[in-house]
């Protein structure tokens, strides 16, 4: 019985780990003004996209110097580690997106951002709101579903 008990504990227990990792996913924008994501991780690879800076990116392996990562399409590349910063931006991948006042859908409008327009992230707000800020300065709060990068 302890046979068969221990491998089955074990898989239920990688697969917890695996599900919560999942579910933590980890964000990074593009710090230079322009950066070349490639097929393998390897400036002899394949370039495959130039993406500008502040294109946010979420990071699936992480390597020495090089990071694979997926863009808000879902394609998987690789871009140099130093060509990335922590600093947390999103996309937007609606039509427009209307930033409110406050995290209310009745909230007075304080900008609107067209599709693929990037926005810093500046917190994550409850009822599904994000607080942001546009490169123009002004601040306010988007529905996280009409945005990628959160």
């Amino acid at each position: 019985m302890q046979r068969i008990f221990f491998p089955i504990l074990l898989a239920v227990l990688s697969a917890n780990a695996v599900v919560s990792n999942a579910s933590a996913a980890d964000f990074r924008s593009v710090q230079d003004s322009a950066a070349v994501l490639y097929d393998a991780p390897s400036r002899q690879a394949t370039p495959l996209f130039v993406v500008s800076r502040s294109y946010p990116l979420e990071v699936i392996v992480n390597l020495d110097a090089w990071v694979k990562v997926r863009d808000h399409a879902g394609a998987l590349t690789w871009i140099e580690k130093k060509a990335l910063s922590d600093k947390r931006m999103v996309l937007v991948t609606a039509p427009a997106a209307e930033a409110r006042q406050r995290p209310e859908d009745g909230a007075p409008a304080a900008f609107s951002a067209a599709q693929n327009v990037v926005l810093e992230l500046v917190e994550i707000a409850p009822g599904g709101w994000l607080r942001v800020r546009h490169s123009d300065g002004a601040n306010g709060f988007v529905r996280a579903a009409s945005v990628w990068g959160d």
